[in-house]
């Protein structure tokens, strides 16, 4: 089906029709259950899920902003699992925002509101401190573009969240990981903590793949703060049905070692 920025398609798993994975422009992009929200396909939001989870008491409602959207699988999944939340979903092409409404039975505003945009430039517009969390989940084919990857990217995100409030970012990268280690080494420059999760073998930059980075503001009083680095999180993402790996303080640290800090392009000097 044609779309603004190409072609999107619905595909349903041979043994389980009801699990359909969407495919913009050939690259899977979204995996999501018809009958089930709670249940996420994608092993970097599985991992992604586990760090929701800790961020606030279980009962809590959150107010969370999804930077790239596709067919919303992650904001289904915190629908389901944390009744009361308020999201906004930003995606780049209204055609395929309007379609995930379509095809997939979305929660309606205020639950969920889907506004097409770009991530930057809707992100710059969001109220300071009006956001638990903020989810980046975008991207050009198989990379992420380097406007959302930038330290005042990462400035502005830190801007929007409360205090104490989680960043997640989806980070898909090939060996050596030179992407990931300068995303860490970025959000190190910014937040208050930062931790970074992936599959072992990926890890040792065995192939391309999937790292989540995680980041939390200062201050709050829920814990998130501390939250990043604790046993029992590292225990729950090594049982992941893929089991996966946390890297956090003085691990975290030598793995960005030597890596730059992503900056936005200078301004053009001016010319008298």
């Amino acid at each position: 089906m044609s779309i603004s920025t190409g072609t999107a398609e619905v595909r349903r798993d041979r043994d389980d029709p009801r699990s359909v994975t969407v495919l913009v422009n050939g690259v899977p992009s979204s995996s999501l259950h018809l009958d089930d929200p709670e249940r996420l396909e994608f092993e970097y939001m599985q991992q992604m899920a586990v760090f929701v989870a800790h961020a606030a008491p279980a009962s809590s409602a959150l107010a969370v902003v999804h930077l790239g959207a596709a067919g919303c699988a992650f904001a289904r999944h915190v629908h389901a699992t944390r009744p009361g939340s308020r999201q906004t979903a930003v995606e780049l092409d209204p055609t395929l925002a309007e379609l995930a409404r379509t095809w997939f039975s979305l929660p309606r505003s205020p639950a969920l509101r889907i506004r097409a945009g770009d991530a930057r430039d809707v992100l710059r517009r969001l109220p300071d401190a009006s956001a638990d969390v903020v989810v980046r989940d975008v991207f050009a084919g198989d990379r992420t573009p380097s406007h959302v990857a930038t330290r005042q990217f990462v400035l502005d995100v830190a801007r929007v969240l409360r205090p104490g409030g989680l960043y997640l970012a989806n980070c898909a990268d090939r060996p050596p990981l030179a992407l990931a280690r300068c995303e860490v080494a970025t959000a190190l420059a910014v937040m208050a903590d930062v931790a970074l999760v992936a599959e072992p073998g990926l890890l040792r930059g065995r192939r391309y793949g999937n790292l989540v980075l995680a980041g939390t503001t200062a201050g709050g009083t829920s814990g998130t703060g501390s939250m990043l680095g604790r046993a029992d999180v590292a225990r729950e993402l090594r049982s992941l049905p893929a089991p996966a790996r946390l890297l956090h303080g003085d691990e975290l640290t030598a793995f960005a070692a030597g890596s730059r800090v992503l900056e936005d392009p200078a301004p053009p000097a001016e010319t008298s």
